[in-house]
């Protein structure tokens, strides 16, 4: 059975497959410099797919799908031990936040005060400054089994840290079903107002995380029909631009390299089109190498799309791969840019009388 899913592309269908029980595993995975135990917790289903979730920066590590021929894909980048994502981080597979992507300055002004957070992207704050939540070990708060194993991990990030204001509990609830779905379920409450846009910042590789080629022979699709342009140290200009007509004109599924040149770390204004279950499609891709394809649903209204064109990392990635320049793309659901400074786009403020909750879920076939 084919079932559309209004990407562009087929993808089998499950739903109609008996549901069978997953399996969880944990296991120590080192010590921070300061001694912090990090545990790795596993989440398995019966049809042959793995996820690894890392208690440091509450990371997906790796995403083990079986291809079309059935050969078992490892299809994100990150590494082996703690030791890679110590020396170069580059927030391979973490929940960023306090606030991801960027603020202007790394100022903004709330209830008519103004707060300085760490600048560590130019003249700019990025993923929460020098020490976001992709740095912190998380709190395993429950990792159950069963028919959709899922882990619960918590961070509490104090008055002040990062200069951002108020004591903020977040908690990210990563869930893995028969079908080939991966969830991740952010919530986040505070004591005082703040801001608050947490995101995934996996590196995908279709084509397996290894793959000499990268990710740019993938296709990939985003029903975007305006993006958010920015200056040159990539803060939005206010502006809403039109797709069409430009290279970042995705929603019929095509190459993500562009003969332009173009290189992309862009916002795109999501296109929602909601589902019973309150997520829409933000994204698509889909290897012609091995016919996996991974579908992005989202409650978010928007999805930065960074094809790693930067990437070069010293350090052997998992399996001793070496990951060079659109070695994986980024696919992150979020509010946009700089929301903290331009309310007009999309509102990341929490008050305790509010509760923050972003659910994305990654669907492969």
């Amino acid at each position: 059975m084919i079932a559309k899913l209004g990407t562009g592309f087929a993808l089998a269908a499950t739903l109609a497959a008996p549901a069978l029980a997953g399996t969880i595993a944990r296991k120590p995975f080192g010590r921070m410099p300061d001694g912090t135990a990090v545990e790795a917790i596993t989440l398995a289903n019966a049809r042959g797919m793995k996820a690894t979730i890392l208690t440091l920066g509450a990371t997906v590590q790796s995403v083990i799908v079986p291809d079309r021929a059935g050969k078992p894909a490892d299809v994100v980048l990150g590494y082996d031990d703690l030791a890679g994502y110590i020396a170069k981080p580059n927030y391979f597979g973490a929940t960023v936040g306090r606030v991801a992507n960027r603020i202007a300055g790394g100022r903004f002004t709330l209830d008519g005060k103004t707060y300085q957070t760490p600048v560590n992207d130019g003249p700019n704050a990025l993923h929460g400054g020098t020490k976001g939540f992709d740095k912190l070990v998380w709190t395993v708060v429950s990792a159950t089994g069963g028919a959709r194993p899922s882990v619960t991990l918590r961070i509490v990030s104090p008055d002040g840290d990062q200069g951002y204001p108020g004591t903020l509990t977040a908690t990210a609830t990563y869930s893995l079903d028969d079908a080939g779905n991966l969830a991740v379920d952010y919530g986040a409450t505070t004591d005082r107002p703040t801001v608050v846009n947490l995101s995934n910042h996996t590196y995908w590789n279709l084509n397996g995380e290894g793959s000499v080629a990268g990710a740019m022979g993938l296709r990939m699709m985003i029903p975007a029909a305006a993006y958010t342009p920015t200056d040159a140290t990539a803060i939005p200009t206010g502006e809403i631009r039109a797709v069409a007509g430009t290279p970042y004109d995705f929603r019929e599924p095509r190459a993500v390299r562009n003969p332009s040149g173009t290189k992309y770390d862009t916002n795109f204004v999501a296109a929602l089109e909601w589902g019973e279950d309150g997520l829409a499609q933000i994204a698509a891709v889909r290897s012609p190498k091995n016919g996996l394809t991974l579908s992005l649903f989202s409650t978010e209204p928007g999805v930065q799309f960074y094809d790693a064109a930067p990437l070069n990392v010293p350090v052997p990635g998992l399996g001793g791969a070496r990951y060079g320049a659109r070695a994986g793309l980024c696919l992150e659901p979020q509010a946009f840019p700089d929301s903290p400074n331009r309310r007009h786009f999309t509102d990341c403020v929490l008050t305790p009388d509010d509760e923050y909750q972003h659910v994305s879920e990654f669907r492969f076939g």
